[in-house]
């Protein structure tokens, strides 16, 4: 299986069996498997979402954000839960381009992407609860 390393963007390749065996990246010795989100910048977000073959849930945010604040515990703790989805956020502050991209409109948004397409979208504070139930129901439908 592909795994984008969210330190240096490079692709790994892991057997599924060893998902759980806390993987290192081949190159910069990194954790490829976090069990926190990762902040995904414009040097890695391409190749983050385009190769890994795991699905990666991408929170769209900002720090002037009241909304955005409430959700990043949610994020955190779904992150924690979901051990076989890759958690990112995006700052829309500092990486307009890539928010522009995705037609970021309002924040927060989540996109939950699969194998490099983007599934589905959902915009607003969501308890950790509502969005595992929402990536699990969309993962379902793909």
């Amino acid at each position: 299986m592909n795994v984008v390393c969210p330190a240096c963007g490079s692709a790994n390749r892991v057997p599924e069996e060893r998902l759980g065996d806390r993987p290192l990246c081949g190159k910069c010795k990194e954790s490829l498997l976090p069990h926190q989100p990762v902040e995904l910048t414009d040097r890695i977000a391409g190749s983050y979402l385009q190769l890994n073959e795991q699905p990666v849930l991408v929170d769209f945010w900002a720090a002037w954000c009241g909304p955005c604040k409430m959700m990043a515990p949610n994020f955190k703790a779904a992150a924690e839960q979901m051990p076989g989805v890759r958690f990112a956020k995006v700052d829309t502050e500092a990486l307009p381009q890539l928010a522009s991209r995705y037609q970021i409109r309002s924040i927060p948004t989540m996109i939950l992407f699969h194998k490099g397409k983007e599934l589905a979208r959902q915009s607003g504070v969501m308890s950790a609860g509502q969005l595992r139930s929402w990536v699990e129901q969309q993962m379902a439908a793909a």
